[in-house]
């Protein structure tokens, strides 16, 4: 027996058992799921919804739409996000696909301040919307950082940007529903807000880099 097949015997002998990388989707559908359903409970612990928004959500295609392809784009991105925990599973394909996604949703309220998807109405006006939208985004960012922890993302701040991008866009979107519907409302006190949390999700990252 040579040195080389003495070597790879010694470098074998203490291996031990290694659990398989969890599967991204998985875990960015439940960390999603989850975000969701904690920004849901505390909206209407808060207040009451809109009254007629579930309504429109049936009666109004364009709304409809509109509300779907936001959920959809935040469920894509937030799988980027995931994948990019894990080396080698996240396709620059899909990163831009996702990218595409959320770029048109957000449009969409631009285009809205022309030709809005419902009549707008100072119907459902919850005053504190803005900082809702900012304090129900925090405890789901926090806990995909938690998440992340356990990963291995290549780009720990560019990943944490993105997590908090995702963390923001859920009570954005639930905004819509949850306050009343005029776009430039919207833009400046629910999707504005939104994309301040990723700015807050990169600096910890970086500070927590910076300290380690």
């Amino acid at each position: 027996m040579n040195k080389r097949d003495d070597l790879i015997r010694e470098l074998s002998a203490n291996l031990e058992t290694v659990r398989p990388a969890p599967t991204p989707d998985l875990l960015a559908l439940a960390w999603l799921l989850a975000s969701v359903a904690f920004v849901v409970v505390l909206t209407h612990l808060w207040g009451p919804i809109r009254p007629n928004a579930l309504q429109q959500l049936s009666a109004q295609p364009r709304f409809f739409i509109e509300t779907t392809w936001g959920f959809v784009a935040i469920a894509c991105t937030a799988m980027v996000a995931f994948r990019a925990g894990i080396p080698g599973t996240l396709g620059s394909r899909f990163a831009r696909i996702s990218t595409a996604l959320m770029t048109v949703w957000l449009a969409s309220y631009v285009f809205g301040l022309y030709s809005p998807a419902l009549e707008p109405s100072m119907l459902g006006k919850r005053p504190h919307c803005l900082w809702e939208t900012m304090v129900y985004a925090l405890p789901p960012m926090l806990a995909g950082f938690a998440v992340m922890r356990r990963l291995h993302p290549l780009r720990p701040v560019r990943t944490a940007m993105v997590v908090g991008l995702v963390s923001g866009m859920i009570p954005a979107l639930y905004m819509q529903i949850a306050c009343m519907y005029i776009p430039a409302h919207i833009l400046q006190f629910h999707i504005l807000p939104g994309m301040l949390i990723p700015v807050v999700g990169a600096a910890m990252a970086w500070l927590l880099l910076k300290r380690s």
